[in-house]
């Protein structure tokens, strides 16, 4: 089917490329533990006392995305809420380093981990009222980071995928065993190609022309049309969101739900639109989770639809959990 025509689905005031006029924005880089560095856009209210120290918020992009969709948005509208907020790239991704379109469950959890550490050596934020929120893929990475690590005082998910379950099982278990054997042999076969000097393969992320699969459409909307599409440097349009073919079955060695109940009684909110063909994932993490937790429908909404339309996404619920889970006032410094 032809996409020359296509007009994306600016409803529900789509606006990935949202700029607050009432924060100000730096780009910011911090190193893992591993010595790697990982890129972020560090947002602070204008508003804010000169001497005080504000709650602060990570937040992770979809999976195969980078910080420029969904993440500046969410951390732009927080920050417009009196939040220190802190859009990061993970690993391999837009400005991080590493070698591009790489998986690592382990260093996209750690990237989390780090913009703790970042965020609590910075004099104007709360170090005991961090946050973070996890949008698509995210959602599961920052359940990974927030179980060894209790300086995540609460846990947002949006649109959660667990990438460990989706690879090996896919959506609604539609993948056998048989099925993942064999990607994961093909991926074994392209580490050959690779390591003899062959060329890199991908896999997954969004399709680049519309098919009528729902699922499909939908991710085309938002990431090859101008509503979300980005092009980070040195990379092209066939490669963005793309993960490469050798690397993405360490998803298959991912469990973020597992121990999920040891995050409490750290607060947890689990965001999804009741349409979403995702909500699998939130409903599993909510069974699993410790309380206090909350699983909270966005009636009209379907996955991607809380990734930009701003008519949609509750900004207002989001702001009462993390006012309430990260009570500690402003302090003079």
């Amino acid at each position: 089917m032809t996409t020359q025509s296509y007009t994306p689905d600016l409803s529900n005031g789509a606006d990935n490329f949202y700029v607050s006029d009432a924060v100000t924005k730096e780009a910011v880089s911090f190193p893992t533990i591993y010595g790697g560095s990982v890129a972020g856009n560090l947002f602070r209210p204008k508003a804010a006392a000169a001497n005080s120290r504000l709650p602060a918020l990570v937040v992770g992009h979809p999976m195969g995305a980078v910080k420029e969709q969904s993440a500046n948005l969410y951390a732009q509208k927080m920050a417009d809420r009196g939040y220190v907020t802190l859009a990061i790239d993970l690993p391999f991704w837009g400005d991080s380093e590493g070698a591009r379109n790489r998986v690592s469950p382990d260093m996209y959890a750690e990237a989390f981990n780090a913009a703790v550490d970042f965020l609590g050596t910075r004099d104007f934020v709360a170090r005991d009222s961090i946050g973070a929120i996890g949008i698509c893929g995210s959602g599961s990475f920052v359940i990974s980071a927030a179980k060894i690590d209790p300086r995540i005082r609460a846990v947002a998910t949006i649109s959660m995928y667990d990438m460990g379950q989706a690879n090996r099982n896919g959506l609604g278990k539609s993948v056998s065993v048989e099925d993942r054997k064999a990607i994961i042999a093909e991926a074994a076969q392209q580490r050959w190609v690779e390591a003899e000097g062959g060329e890199l393969r991908y896999t997954s992320g969004s399709p680049h022309e519309i098919t009528g699969n729902a699922i499909g459409d939908e991710f085309y909307d938002f990431y090859r049309t101008p509503r979300g599409a980005v092009i980070p440097t040195g990379q092209t349009a066939d490669t963005t969101t793309h993960p490469t073919l050798s690397s993405n079955t360490k998803f298959m060695n991912f469990y973020p739900f597992e121990d999920i109940e040891t995050i409490s009684p750290r607060p947890m909110l689990f965001i999804a639109g009741a349409t979403a063909h995702s909500k699998e994932f939130s409903e599993d993490a909510f069974e699993r989770a410790g309380e206090p937790k909350e699983l909270y429908w966005v009636e009209g909404a379907g996955h991607v639809d809380l990734y930009d339309r701003i008519d949609l996404i509750p900004f207002d619920k989001l702001e009462s959990f993390f006012g309430q889970a990260l009570s500690q006032a402003p302090q003079e410094m």
